[in-house]
């Protein structure tokens, strides 16, 4: 079924009858990756945070709007400079194992989060916390290096969920495959393109789960994926091709969710290797790509052409260029031969091996080839590119040259926007600047961002960051994306957010 190529699956989708969804007890999820670690301080991908989310929880989440919500914590209140944030956790809470939630436990996490001497890839969500203190056994107090009013932002991140003590102490490293966490689902499987969990029976959100369990079934293949949600194999599909919309709005027992969203699409440029450590270069790659036609070919103009580094739904994001960078193929040529590579050049563009990160890369691979050129196209396996990606240790070991992506702040601020991206202290293994990028001006603005609550000055420093990005070009700014899921009519209480994050606490099935 993997394999069935696009038109068979669509032929199958348009004559398919059998449908079982709303009978099943167990909701089965269909996702166009795999799953790269249950670790929720070390995941780099939101899908591997939204199948954490069955299991572990933080004190704070979003709902379906990206709204902050309570979780494990019930109240906060922080001082006049944002420096102290005291939160009041709930009571009557287990971890999955028994242990009982609590401030040391919050405070054994966090620790762990933003230890330096094992740091994890989610550090810099709580790299302003000078220190955690434990008030009483409801009462933590985190108190800060410097002002960061968006701290309960970064808390609410799938980085920052809270794990058992005693399983961080029993397994140590192995977390990995065998999370414990508060959540409504508890962890039984994961081995390579499928994860399990069953239901929480001692949940402490009385009433869910409604279901029995959540299965993640991970098929790159787009078309055998809507296949099994138009066959009741999955009631759950995201993300929903945009090719195949049509045949899922055709089917009276499916429907089409369309969320506004908060994930830019992009290719990131290495810097530091040449030809692109010439601006001249970046600025023409961005000349090369007709983002409006990337839109429809690639995501059935379900997105719009990129105006900022910044998805436009975050607050304190700049319209930079009304538009977007302009297709201009011959100017694109002219840099190029200015820069020193009048016939263009040969590079590589990797991305993951799903159906839609391939077909964007091939749009991309024809566009260069236009002004000269050659980019190889290179499909990997989720885990074989976090490895490529996220396990070098040095800028100039990198192997990157184009990197084909999406990003979303999933904190719902700005600072997860820029800080991680552009910031020149932010390359991998710490943080995700795969595109090796280092401007003063830009650091300086982040720096300044970051280091205030006071909105005007926060709008301020992050408008000089997004056009000094916009302008120095480290990436192919491409499209903002509108989210598709596809699902039973019968399936209510599950949502993708506008971070594209995967949240089913309280699915049920009427």
């Amino acid at each position: 079924m993997r394999h069935m190529t696009l038109a068979l699956a669509a032929t199958a989708l348009a004559t398919a009858v059998t449908f079982g969804a709303a009978e099943a007890k167990t909701l089965v999820v269909g996702v166009a990756d795999n799953l790269t670690t249950l670790d929720p301080p070390n995941a780099n991908d939101t899908l591997s945070a939204g199948a954490q989310r069955n299991i572990y929880q933080g004190l704070y989440g979003f709902d379906s709007k990206m709204q902050l919500e309570p979780l494990l914590a019930t109240s906060y209140e922080a001082n006049a400079d944002a420096t102290e944030f005291t939160f009041h956790l709930r009571k009557g809470v287990k971890f999955h194992d028994g242990t009982d939630f609590n401030a040391e436990a919050v405070k054994i996490n966090i620790d762990r989060v933003r230890d330096s001497k094992v740091p994890t890839k989610r550090q810099s969500l709580v790299s302003m916390v000078d220190r955690v203190e434990v008030v009483d056994p409801y009462t933590v107090k985190f108190i800060l290096k410097e002002p960061f009013g968006a701290l309960v932002n970064n808390l609410a991140h799938a980085g920052t969920f809270i794990v058992s003590p005693a399983a961080l102490a029993k397994y140590g490293k192995d977390i990995d495959r065998n999370p414990v966490g508060t959540g409504p689902y508890k962890f039984k499987k994961w081995s390579g393109d499928l994860f399990e969990t069953v239901k929480n029976e001692n949940y402490w959100r009385k009433g869910y789960p409604k279901v029995d369990g959540v299965v993640f079934k991970s098929v790159p293949e787009n078309g055998s994926r809507i296949a099994m949600l138009q066959a009741g194999e999955a009631s759950f599909v995201y993300p929903l091709p945009s090719e195949l919309a049509p045949v899922v709005k055709a089917n009276q027992k499916l429907e089409v969710v369309k969320v506004p969203s908060i994930i830019i699409r992009y290719v990131a440029m290495n810097t530091m290797k040449k030809p692109f450590d010439d601006i001249r270069v970046r600025q023409a790659l961005n000349y090369a790509v007709d983002k409006n036609a990337f839109c429809k070919v690639v995501y059935g103009g379900y997105c719009k052409p990129a105006e900022g580094p910044v998805p436009d739904l975050l607050k304190y994001s700049t319209t930079v260029q009304k538009g977007g960078w302009a297709y201009d193929p011959a100017k694109a040529k002219a840099l190029l031969k200015e820069a020193g590579y009048p016939n263009g050049f040969e590079t590589e563009i990797f991305s993951k091996n799903n159906s839609t990160y391939i077909r964007a890369m091939q749009f991309i691979q024809q566009q260069l080839a236009q002004v000269g050129v050659k980019a190889t196209v290179t499909p990997l396996e989720a885990g074989v590119e976090a490895q490529r990606v996220w396990s070098v240790q040095k800028p100039e070991d990198a192997t990157v040259q184009l990197q084909y992506g999406g990003w979303s702040a999933s904190t719902g601020d700005i600072d997860w926007a820029t800080r991680p991206l552009f910031y020149g202290q932010s390359f991998p293994p710490k943080l995700f600047n795969v595109a090796y990028y280092k401007s003063d001006v830009n650091d300086a603005a982040i720096k300044a961002g970051i280091a205030t609550a006071d909105d005007a000055k926060r709008a301020a420093a992050y408008k000089t960051a997004q056009e000094q990005i916009w302008k120095d070009a480290p990436w192919i700014f491409l499209t903002d994306d509108e989210i598709l899921v596809g699902q039973a009519k019968g399936l209510s209480g599950a949502f993708a957010a506008p971070d594209g994050g995967l949240n089913f606490e309280k699915a049920e099935f009427k």
